[in-house]
């Protein structure tokens, strides 16, 4: 790859980053805002509704994205059926979820949860009417038209769910709100790409050949990420599901908002490398190294602050939910190991060893907790949810070798070791300052994530230095920091001395 093809990378990856982290900003602080205005029985009630809704939505989820970012040379009647076959998706789940509410309804004990499903349910179709030409902010690595899409559909959103609740006060503001989200999703779609698709199956066979493993697929990852959500659902009240509900999201920040977009960013360069297999092994173990050094000190570190930052965040009426986020946020810091080997199995075609993976670890789930699930509680769920996950990373690492065999036992160690270090002399650290120190909770937490990002970085730096500073994650972030700086800070900085 030269020299052009890696900056282009780069800057992708970071416009993908700034994509996800404004997705989740403006979602982040319309949770924190609707955390002080709502009770956590209101978000329990929304959470299992989307637990239904996703379940059918992924049941009939074909995948078409994948099968058109994959396609080299797509033509007008590739983009149409895969349209084509989305809107039959959404419009299938819409009916199901209607036929289903009141069954889920008496599963959940919770009768408010059938005229709520009943309207999610129209805004699957209406979901499923937009504009499938938006793919290719994607599949050209166009990011920066995708991060305004993204970003103009959440602002307007939100704005309208803070009037909604304003006015509402109640979980109908959040289920009116997602309605309208995307109802304007959709009519966007449409004003930021000229395409116009039409009904059509012309490429059917070839767009469900490759979209059939990932269909089994999605639907073996939606089980994995909500089963023990599902089972949290049926042995608690609503306070109780809202509650774990909001840590589950607080706690797969770091993953999602990170990872995400890199892999996103990566994913069209893995495909245009795969007949490179030393290219595609240096690129993964690159993706491995440089996730894992943001990720895992990110995810620890939310788990040893979380009793802080659930206060001043959301508020004293949640803490009851700090156990559930500690423990979910190691269950993500796992996920931060084997994302990149997903994408990579994929790559190569072989869809069917990330499919087996991921429904490995949620049968393993079920058959643990199905049996026992009267007797436990909340929090032993979600501690069984990070076993199983432990797991499956040894699966899923396996399944990598197997794919990609120029990859070796030792060079994935090697890749995370120094991250892994660094991250448990963070913890320490943070743990001690803690135990010794007394201060409001703001001050603490302050204090213990600056406390925490200083024994990072000077560990991490110093490893790094001792072993004679190879190439890896480290020299790669060093030289895009150094880089931004030469090409941002220090043009800025001249102008203002000329000034002065």
């Amino acid at each position: 790859m030269d020299a052009e093809s890696k900056a282009s990378v780069f800057k992708s990856g970071i416009l993908s980053i700034a994509i996800r982290w404004s997705n989740r900003l403006i979602g982040f602080i319309s949770t924190v805002i609707l955390a002080r205005l709502l009770d956590p029985d209101d978000f329990g009630i929304v959470a299992l509704a989307y637990l239904v809704t996703a379940l059918i939505g992924v049941l009939s989820n074909f995948g078409v994205h994948v099968a058109l970012i994959q396609n080299k040379n797509p033509t007008v009647a590739h983009y149409n059926t895969a349209w084509t076959l989305r809107l039959i998706q959404m419009g299938v789940a819409a009916l199901v979820v209607l036929l289903v509410a009141p069954l889920a309804a008496d599963y959940f004990d919770e009768p408010r949860l059938t005229p709520v499903l009943r309207i999610l349910s129209l805004g699957l179709v209406i979901a499923g009417f937009r504009n499938i030409g938006i793919i290719n902010f994607q599949k050209e690595m166009r990011f920066d038209l995708e991060l305004r899409f993204v970003t103009l559909t959440k602002i307007v959103s939100f704005l309208v769910l803070l009037i909604m609740v304003w006015q509402i006060g109640s979980y109908w503001a959040m289920v009116f709100g997602t309605l309208f989200q995307k109802s304007f999703g959709t009519l966007l779609s449409y004003v930021m790409h000229p395409m116009r698709p039409s009904f059509s199956l012309e490429k059917f066979k070839e767009i469900f050949s490759v979209s059939q493993w990932l269909l089994i697929k999605n639907v073996g990852v939606y089980l994995d990420q909500n089963l023990h959500k599902i089972f949290v659902g049926g042995i608690s009240n609503n306070a109780i599901m809202g509650g774990y509900t909001m840590a589950d999201q607080i706690a797969s920040l770091p993953g999602s908002d990170l990872l995400g977009p890199i892999n996103r960013a990566l994913f069209p360069v893995f495909v245009r490398v795969k007949d490179d297999l030393r290219e595609l092994k240096r690129l993964f173990l690159l993706a491995q190294g440089v996730q894992t050094m943001v990720v895992m000190p990110t995810s620890v570190g939310l788990a040893l602050v979380a009793p802080e930052a659930v206060y001043v965040l959301l508020g004293e009426k949640w803490l009851f939910a700090v156990p559930f986020l500690q423990v979910l946020a190691l269950t993500y810091l796992v996920h931060s190991i084997t994302t990149s080997s997903s994408y990579v199995m994929i790559t190569m075609g072989y869809v069917s060893r990330t499919t087996l993976w991921v429904w490995a670890q949620a049968i393993v789930f079920l058959i643990i907790v199905a049996p026992i699930q009267s007797n436990i509680d909340t929090i032993q769920i979600a501690e069984l949810r990070l076993l199983t996950v432990f797991g499956g990373l040894f699966l899923a690492i396996g399944m990598l070798k197997k794919t990609l065999n120029n990859v070796s036992n030792y060079e994935i160690i090697i890749t995370i070791l120094r991250p892994v270090l660094a991250t448990l002399i963070m913890a320490v650290t943070i743990l001690a300052f803690a135990e010794l120190t007394e201060f409001q909770a703001l001050t603490l937490l302050s204090l213990e994530i600056g406390i925490g990002l200083i024994s990072y970085f000077v560990s991490i730096a110093w490893m790094w230095r001792v072993v004679g500073q190879p190439k890896g994650a480290e020299s790669y972030l060093l030289e895009k920091v150094l880089n931004f700086y030469k090409k941002t800070c220090a043009p800025v900085l001249l102008n203002l001395k000329g000034r002065f």
